[in-house]
């Protein structure tokens, strides 16, 4: 006899079994528990119930299979439908989401939790300081188990544009995070969310890869020293490259601004072997000197790339060539057929 079928407060209930069809190809081997549990959930769906034996029931269902995406949605349903104490099914979940690390239906299932908790919070500073602090410390718990989990940093994007939590704070969370590992992608990506997408000084809509002629000057100077600081402590680190690519670019400035600074990595002399202290340092001048109009010092770059310093993807090198050579043709043809017009 099953858990449900013995007890005496499902006696009103009756199981709706799966079905899959006569002659189903692949039925999936079901353990006769969960399968009981599920009978049992279809059933008060069906009746559109929402009690406290649905949370349990639920709660059982998940600590079988924390990744059915219809049970979470209709536990979030019977949550809100009993008002239900939103602080004590947080605590549960935070316990659910550190033994189930790559879940994605569980951070889900929290974002609907606190949009639904805000609205009766949102004029109560005190229970908005209570619950950023709550929410950024089990963040950080997770971080500690796994700096890099997707949807966890996918909801911190989530919380800190909910509660507006685009301040020092954060940035200083986030410098935590780099100290302990400077290769850290995700902080990187999420310090650039909450430095350029701040209300106070951004423009709304603006896309990650666009100028942003809001942005002050000295912003975009903090964060170019930033990521030079940290290019200098990791020279072979992708992320502070990429970074700084981005910061020029929502500034308005050319890469060449910077040619000194990526220069200080590489060093290509006309006579003599080169020293390339940074494969991303290359990349960047290569850059910086098609910008520049200075296509066989780009060709170079490329080149020793390719055949030196990344050979892993030397195909891609090398259509970078191709097309830096495309690209070369197609400006000094234009450049003929303005002089001819000004001519005419």
């Amino acid at each position: 006899m099953g858990k449900y079928e013995g007890d005496p407060e499902w006696d009103d209930v009756v199981p709706i079994p799966q079905d899959d069809g006569e002659r189903a190809l692949a039925q999936i081997a079901y353990t006769d528990e969960y399968a009981e549990a599920m009978g049992y959930l279809r059933a008060v769906m069906a009746a559109k119930e929402y009690s406290q034996r649905v949370l349990d029931l639920t709660e059982h269902i998940i600590s079988m299979n924390a990744a059915h995406y219809t049970v979470w949605l209709y536990r979030a349903s019977t949550i809100f439908a009993l008002n239900a104490d939103i602080s004590q099914e947080l605590n549960w979940i935070n316990e659910v989401a550190l033994d189930n690390q790559k879940n994605y239906q569980i951070w889900h299932h929290r974002q609907l939790l606190l949009d639904h908790l805000y609205p009766g919070i949102s004029s109560d500073s005190a229970a908005l300081q209570d619950l950023a602090e709550s929410e950024i410390e089990f963040m950080t718990q997770m971080f500690d188990e796994d700096a890099k989990n997707y949807h966890v940093w996918s909801y911190r994007q989530y919380f800190v544009r909910k509660l507006n939590l685009f301040n020092d704070a954060e940035l200083k969370s986030i410098e935590t995070l780099l100290r302990t590992d400077i290769r850290n992608n995700s902080a990187w990506s999420h310090r650039f969310y909450v430095v350029f997408s701040d209300p106070k000084h951004s423009t709304s809509g603006s896309r990650a890869t666009e100028h942003d002629p809001r942005i002050p000057d000295e912003i975009i100077d903090r964060e170019i020293e930033f990521s030079k600081a940290a290019t200098f402590e990791a020279p072979q680190n992708q992320s502070p490259w990429n970074y700084l690519r981005g910061v020029l670019r929502k500034g308005g400035r050319n890469l060449s601004s910077q040619e000194c600074f990526a220069n200080e990595f590489v060093k290509i002399p006309e006579d003599g072997e080169e020293d390339i202290r940074s494969s991303h340092a290359l990349d960047f001048l290569a850059d910086v000197w098609a910008e520049e109009g200075k296509t066989e010092k780009a060709d170079e770059a490329l080149r020793l790339l390719g055949d030196k310093y990344d050979r892993i993807r030397k195909n891609y090198w090398d259509w970078r060539r191709v097309m830096l050579k495309e690209d070369a043709i197609t400006k000094a043809v234009e450049k003929v057929e303005l002089g001819a017009l000004e001519v005419l």
